[in-house]
């Protein structure tokens, strides 16, 4: 019991900073920020809260002030609606670690100068750059910019927030002309820091050039995650040691328990004991750890490490005795109160909740029991703790990661992490002893990796669920505390039972002869989803950037494991255009697919595969799926030749049409005719000039038409003769470009029409 009593030590305390921290909470998810009539009754409540001692309440609603005042500050620091897609010069250093791509290079660029109306940091892309781009070099360069905009999808991770609490003001690319000239820039700290981390990553290249362990090396040395694979990324994910992979409180713990040991060893044989050792080696064990920190460029991870160290190291020097919970308390109010936007990010929440777990199920228990199974159980615990917080962000828990940690965490933390720092620092002063050490890593590190992927291979090495809702997340935090107290606690296993509403989510589904539709955000590109009550289908995949990103596996296969589908009864992808197929691959190795239909040899022509022909068709749960074109006879070019494919039910029609244009449609209005009538039309070509034309709009006549383009795309789609048609025909249109994406519910007569932008809304979103 003294597990429990340690936990709740400190309960008023514990109560004040969580009311707080709720009332920042409450902010991030309103609609909009209040005004200034609304802020000064806000502080007015707060006033009179206090003056009647209503303390609780008057804390909830100062931490929702603290918040608004801090968001509406950080708004202030965005891109001019005005300067959106005009060039601008701006001077100032890249600050982020490049991720360099097959034509592009991305980064982070901190202004120098003061341009009105543009923000003072931005995120670019510099395509086909005429020198490699570095981590603290400063330019001179002219850039496009536009706001701040991400893909809004259900299941998907949220970029636009992430944008925002990163205090990105604006993003764009580099322009070719006039050509970006290096500069000399004014010394700063967080220059001087990118700098270094640019000089470890480059010896790092120089070290161990063609290295599949180089990303690795790096994640744990600087942060920089850009070179590990997609593979790698999955196998982590798989066997639940993606934490590992970020520095964290462990890696920053580790560090500065190695140097309080190493300092205070060397400080007691100096003879030197005017200053108590003890002391030296306190302020030097921080020191390191703020070190570390900001060369992983402090993450909320790495924050609450350094202050809770601040706080304990503090507690030492002073001799006095702080519980641990008090300073996770501290650490987690002062992260909150300089950064309120931190509560956006899923690694404050699994961070916090991680020590916090970790402090309650190793605090004041009785008996020693071995290491294997004290290590057995920690991590066994760890998975059961914080599985609710994983099926809420990711839909996803690892039945692996028990077995995977109680091998990764220690070969990592006692052997790979101490290592890699070490040779990180011989990097500089002696390079040979540096290659023996990272060779013994790389070694280290692929014995792991072997381990790891025999574990990921396993049938059942993960679970994927629906999300859970709000209820079960707060049933399970229960049952978590109950399950995971010690022997005696009363009703202890009933915890067991206030798990069980995670695994057995009720997912809504379409009823017999209905079908739900959704367009996704997928930027320039087009990937759609189909439901019926026993079936699923994908039409295209969206586009592929690079062999670490594409649409297929952050987009497509997160909503699919939101939605609870775990197999494809038929995937469709229309033509070869990377836009349309760029993310097949990944859908494909991810989950079972029992059709594959395609216009296009490298896709039709796998095993299983058909070529999309016109005539072709299939019923589903009474939903009829017909496919229109091509026909026997090809067009001349690739975009004609897209499947086009029309869904029906007794009272509603929905026509996909892929990149078609006039050629296509002319020919499917003298093949159909009044056939082609259908309630919804996805906009061909993506609302391109060539293609949606008068006759085929007539003969089509539908309701809505949902138009796939990204924001303020290149190429201008939709194009406004298009829009103009459109209007014209009494046509109502959506984009997912202002709407992200678009669901639609057919009901018998009625179609419901749901926009992801409108639904997820918050303060920080055009």
């Amino acid at each position: 019991m003294q597990g429990i009593g340690l936990f709740y030590a400190g309960k008023g305390v514990t109560v004040t900073v969580l009311i707080f921290i709720a009332g920042v909470a409450w902010v991030q998810q309103w609609t909009r920020l209040p005004t200034a009539m609304e802020g000064v009754l806000l502080l007015g409540l707060a006033l009179l809260l206090a003056y009647r001692r209503y303390w609780h309440l008057c804390l909830l609603v100062t931490g929702a002030i603290w918040a608004s005042a801090y968001g509406a500050w950080c708004l202030t620091d965005r891109l001019a609606d005005e300067l959106q897609g005009k060039d601008l010069a701006v001077q100032g250093y890249i600050v982020s670690i490049p991720k360099q791509t097959e034509n592009r290079t991305g980064f982070d660029f901190k202004l120098t100068n003061t341009v009105p109306g543009v923000p003072s940091k931005l995120r670019l892309n510099w395509y086909y750059p005429s020198q490699p781009i570095k981590a603290g070099q400063a330019w001179e360069m002219t850039v496009r910019l536009k706001k701040p905009h991400g893909r809004s999808n259900p299941g998907s991770f949220d970029y636009e927030a992430w944008l925002f609490a990163n205090r990105i003001g604006a993003t764009g690319y580099v322009r070719s002309k006039p050509e970006p000239r290096p500069i000399d820039a004014t010394f700063s700290v967080n220059r001087y820091l990118a700098l270094s981390r640019q000089a470890v990553s480059d010896r790092l290249d120089n070290v161990l050039p063609d290295s599949g362990q180089l990303g690795v090396i790096k994640a744990l040395t600087i942060g920089s995650q850009n070179l590990i694979s997609r593979r790698q990324w999955e196998v982590f994910r798989l066997t639940g040691i993606v934490h590992l992979m970020v520095i964290s409180g462990a890696h920053i713990g580790l560090v500065a328990a190695g140097i309080f040991l190493m300092v205070r060893w060397l400080w007691v044989r100096t003879g030197v004991l005017a200053v108590s050792p003890q002391n030296i080696a306190a302020v030097c064990a921080w020191l390191a750890a703020l070190c570390y920190a900001a060369l992983a460029g402090f993450s909320v991870p790495a924050q609450r490490a350094v202050l809770m160290l601040a706080v304990g190291l503090w507690a030492l020097v002073l001799q006095r005795n702080i519980a641990v919970t008090r300073g996770l308390l501290i650490a987690l109010l002062v992260v909150v109160v300089f950064d309120p936007l931190a509560l956006l990010s899923h690694g404050f929440w699994l961070s916090f909740s991680a020590v916090a777990l970790l402090f309650y199920v190793s605090a004041g228990r009785l008996g020693r029991a071995g290491y294997w199974r004290r290590v057995g159980k920690l991590h066994l615990s760890m998975a059961i703790g914080l599985s609710p917080l994983l099926l809420l962000f990711f839909q996803q828990i690892s039945v692996a990661a028990p077995l995977a940690n109680s091998v990764a965490v220690p070969l990592i933390g006692l052997l790979v992490m101490p290592l890699c720092l070490l040779a990180g620092g011989m990097l500089f002063c002696w390079p040979a002893l540096a290659y023996y050490l990272l060779w013994l890593v790389e070694r280290l590190l692929q014995c792991l990796g072997w381990f790891l992927q025999q574990l990921a291979d396993w049938p059942l090495a993960s679970l994927s669920l629906a999300a859970p809702p709000w209820y079960a997340v707060i049933l399970a935090t229960i049952g978590v505390m109950l399950l995971l107290a010690p022997k005696g606690m009363p009703c202890r296993y009933l915890g067991t039972f206030l798990l069980l509403p995670l695994f057995f989510v009720k997912i809504e589904k379409p009823g017999y002869g209905e079908f739900w539709f959704t367009l996704l955000d997928v930027g320039q590109g087009l990937a759609a989803v189909v439901q019926t009550e026993r079936h699923a289908l994908v039409f295209d995949t969206g586009a592929r950037y690079s062999q670490q990103s594409d649409m297929g596996e952050t987009v497509v296969l997160p909503f699919l494991r939101h939605r609870n589908v775990t197999t494809l009864d038929g995937l469709v992808i229309s033509h070869g255009d990377n836009d349309h197929s760029g993310g097949a691959a990944s859908v494909l190795a991810a989950m079972p697919v029992s059709a594959l239909y395609s216009s296009v040899p490298e896709w039709a022509g796998r095993p299983g595969g058909l070529y999309c022909q016109a005539g072709q068709g299939w019923h589903w749960d009474g939903v009829d799926f017909k496919m229109l074109s091509p026909g026997t006879e090809p067009f001349g070019g690739e975009n004609d030749n897209s499947c086009v494919l029309q869904i029906s039910n007794a009272t509603h029609r929905l026509l996909l049409t892929g990149d078609i244009q006039q050629s296509a449609e002319q020919w499917l209005v003298a093949q159909y005719g009044p056939a082609l009538a259908s309630s919804v039309l996805v906009a061909p070509h993506h609302g391109s000039k060539t293609s949606s034309s008068a006759g085929f709009l007539r003969q089509v006549q539908p309701e809505w038409v949902l138009i796939p383009a990204g924001y303020k795309n290149r190429f201008g789609f939709p194009h406004a003769t298009v829009m103009r048609r459109y209007e014209a025909l009494h046509i109502t249109s959506f984009s997912s470009a202002e709407a992200g994406a678009i669901s639609l519910k057919t009901n018998g007569a009625d179609m419901k029409v749901e926009l992801a932008r409108k639904r997820f809304k918050r303060y920080w979103m055009d």
